[in-house]
């Protein structure tokens, strides 16, 4: 799965390093794990792999995620 989300071949380093400095350069207060941490999170749904989060109060769902 993560090799999906770091892209392993020469030009899919180049498109992923490219991805990166793109956030970077949009978001310089994110740290490189932060980043990294949320095209592994994106890799995730796009492949199904989550499951909805739901927020229960005492009697109700208040929401969903």
């Amino acid at each position: 799965m993560s090799s999906k989300a770091f892209n392993r071949s020469v030009a899919g380093q180049i498109e992923y390093w490219a991805k990166i400095g793109k956030i970077a350069e949009d978001n310089p207060d994110l740290s490189y794990e932060f980043i990294k941490s949320i095209l592994v999170s994106l890799q995730q749904i796009e492949e199904g792999q989550v499951e909805p989060y739901l927020v229960f109060s005492e009697k109700k769902v208040i929401g969903d995620i």
